[in-house]
Parts: structure tokens; C-alpha cells; sequence
């Protein structure tokens, strides 16, 4: 099929499906102010047998097994559409399907990406800790071998949508005696096992989306580990270069400068220069990142340019607004406003976005490193 045909059958797949994208429809992006699963998975059963939520996927296990352009192009026609904000399941679908295609037994490939495509099986990342956010290879969660079985003991935080979760991708270190990137394995664990508990963590933007997990002598089958022992470092990676993509957040057609243009008219400000100054700013923005995306810059890049097309986007709209982007408990403008900040942080802080674009595309000096071949429980740590 020619791209032409692959565009003009997608858009009338879509067209059978779905409704046309709603311009009025208030701003979301990453599941901020809203606790709704059933769009999601209403969108996702829509989509159900055509492979469209996860072209790249092999057909076996849901998708079309569509080249990266043809991807691109069920993105293009999708932005038509109404699209729900797909956060609850955007770890399933963009994290962990990935990563378990790359790194999973095709047993674990049959028995878990079918779930994910069509939204019946939500997952979250168990990855930060309270002492290894930004140096991730410091977690300290312990798995233990026992017989066909291995057994979990730790804590994780900022876990997404981990309080209704059926599974998470897990790091655990199973070897401290090895230096700390070697250490290391991943799971696939059942966030319904003995041993799990889930708590949730309040936002200042009123959500409760992320949560804290604490396992306890928690068992996970071997059938469940991703890739070989010792292999978890090189599967978090895999997930994180996927990650940084998909919570770029100024990549969600949610964040539409046509929106802000009618808040100034409503407002009575389309006429202020500096107000229009903005508003060019801004959709220049857009098409750029737009652009960017077509050309499959690194993650890292996405993840830096879609943060502050976020903060831009927020920024402007608490400008238009003045008090009253706070003053309404409820309102979509506020949560969006108080969202903003939480960009620069989860997914991997832009700090160390820079020093991955410094080091892996620039070919830059790396940061000294002394802890590199030191085993893990010989390093300092802070308790």
C-alpha cells in the first residue's frame, strides 16, 4: 500500500469510529484534573482489531507492524479526531509494550501486550525511589531468589496510576555486590500480590494520580522477569528513551494554541501587542515541535522542547486569565497552570535531559563519574 493509501485508509477507519476533534473542548494533558478511565478505554475498544492505537506493534499482539513514517502518519490523521487524554494507560501503551518487545520472552509478548493494546490490563513504572530519582541505578529494592519465585522488599515513589494498576514494569537489585549498574533486574510485577501496598500522594494541582509502593516480601515468578539477571539496567533504559517522548507534554493535541487565541478574544486582549507577540510565540512553537517529531530527534530533545512548550502554553494562559486562573477550584485553566512546573520534573528532570543530549548526541565529555566500578554496597549512602 502506497502512503497514500495507508493515510486515506487510516482517516476512514477514524472517521467510522471516532467523532471529530472537539475545538471547544477543555485543555487536558496527562490525565491532570481527571480521574476518568472510561474514555480511555472506550477510545482504545473503538479501536479495537484495527492496530491503530499501536501501528508499530507486530499484528500478533495488536498492531499493524506500520513503519515509523506510517506511524507518523496514523498520528497526523488522529489529530482530527476526538481523542481522550490516553494518560492512565500511556505507560502500557507507550512504555511498557515497547520495552517488553524488546526485552520479553514472546510467551511474556502473548500474554501481556494484547491486554495493553486494547486497555483491559493498566500498568505503572516502579522505577524512583525516596534515595534514586534523577541516579536512577542507585534503587535499592531488593529481590531475592527463592526456588521458581523471587521476593521483593522496598519502597517506590512516583509511581503513576499505581492505585489501580494491575501490573508494573519493576527494578529491583538482586546482586549488591557488583558495581550498581550491573546489579540490577527487571519485572513484571502483580500489583495485586501479597505484599503490595499502594498510597496515594497529593499534588498541589488537586490530583492524587501518583502514589507510593511499598512491597513486602512480595513474590513475582521468574515467568515474570524481564530479560536475563543482571539485565534491568539495559531494560530501564530501553523504557526511559520512550518515556521521554511520551510525557513530552507539549506533544498532546490538547495543548492547542488555537485555544489560547479564543481565551484572548474572550478576554478582550486579542488586540494587546504583547499578548499577540505571545500567541505567535507560541504557535511558531507548535509547528516546530510538530516538525521535530516528523524528523525522530532523540527523546531527550522531545522530552526538553515539549516541557517548555508546556510551560509557555500555562504561563500565557494564567496571563490572560490574571487571578483568575487560581480563583476557580474546579476550573481546567487552573489545573493546567498548577500542572506545569510537575513537566520539568517527572519523566527525568531536564537536567539531566541536558547531560544525555550533552553526552549521547553532542558526544560531549561525560560528568565524572567515581561510583562507576565501585560494587553497590561498598558506596556511601545517605541512611
Amino acid at each position: 500500500m502506497t502512503t497514500e493509501g495507508f493515510a486515506e485508509w487510516v482517516r476512514s477507519e477514524l472517521a467510522t469510529r471516532l467523532a471529530p476533534r472537539d475545538a471547544g473542548r477543555p485543555p487536558t494533558v496527562l490525565g491532570a484534573g481527571s480521574d476518568d478511565l472510561g474514555a480511555g478505554r472506550r477510545y482504545l475498544e473503538a479501536l479495537a482489531g484495527t492496530g491503530l492505537t499501536v501501528p508499530t506493534w507486530p499484528r500478533e499482539y495488536g498492531g499493524l507492524g506500520a513503519s515509523p513514517a506510517d506511524a507518523a502518519a496514523v498520528r497526523r490523521e488522529l489529530s482530527a479526531f476526538a481523542v481522550p487524554d490516553l494518560y492512565p494507560y500511556l505507560v502500557g501503551l507507550e512504555l511498557v509494550g515497547p520495552t517488553v518487545l524488546a526485552h520479553g520472552t514472546p510467551e511474556q509478548c502473548a500474554r501481556w501486550l494484547p491486554r495493553i493494546a486494547t486497555g483491559e490490563e493498566i500498568w505503572c513504572q516502579l522505577f524512583s525511589e525516596p534515595d534514586a530519582g534523577s541516579d536512577l541505578a542507585g534503587v535499592v529494592t531488593t529481590a531475592r531468589r527463592d526456588g521458581e519465585q523471587w521476593r521483593v522488599h522496598g519502597q517506590k515513589v512516583w509511581t503513576s496510576r499505581g492505585h489501580y494498576a494491575r501490573r508494573g514494569l519493576l527494578l529491583a537489585r538482586h546482586d549488591p555486590t557488583v558495581p550498581k549498574h550491573r546489579g540490577i533486574t527487571a519485572f513484571g510485577v502483580d500489583m495485586h500480590a501479597p505484599g503490595v501496598e499502594v498510597r496515594p500522594l497529593q499534588q498541589m494541582n488537586g490530583d492524587a494520580h501518583f502514589t507510593e509502593v511499598f512491597l513486602d516480601d512480595a513474590p513475582v515468578p521468574d515467568g515474570d522477569r524481564i530479560g536475563a539477571v543482571g539485565d534491568g539496567w539495559r531494560v530501564a533504559i530501553t523504557c526511559l528513551s520512550h518515556e521521554r517522548g511520551a510525557v513530552s507534554g507539549g506533544g498532546s493535541p490538547m495543548l492547542d494554541p488555537d485555544r489560547l487565541v479564543a481565551l484572548a478574544r474572550d478576554r478582550g486582549l486579542a488586540d494587546d501587542p504583547l499578548v499577540r507577540d505571545a500567541l505567535a510565540r507560541l504557535i511558531c512553537e507548535a509547528r516546530i515541535m510538530g516538525w521535530t517529531a516528523r524528523r525522530r530527534v532523540h527523546g531527550s530533545g522531545m522530552k526538553l522542547r515539549g516541557t517548555r512548550m508546556f510551560r509557555m502554553y500555562a504561563d500565557l494562559a494564567a496571563r490572560l486569565l490574571g487571578p483568575h486562573a487560581t480563583c476557580e477550584p474546579t476550573g481546567a485553566w487552573q489545573t493546567l497552570v498548577l500542572t506545569a512546573p510537575s513537566l520539568s520534573i517527572r519523566g527525568g528532570t531536564d537536567e539531566i535531559q541536558r547531560n544525555i543530549l550533552g553526552e549521547r548526541v553532542l558526544g560531549l565529555p561525560p560528568e565524572p563519574r567515581l561510583d562507576r566500578d565501585v560494587p553497590f554496597d561498598q558506596l556511601p549512602r545517605s541512611r
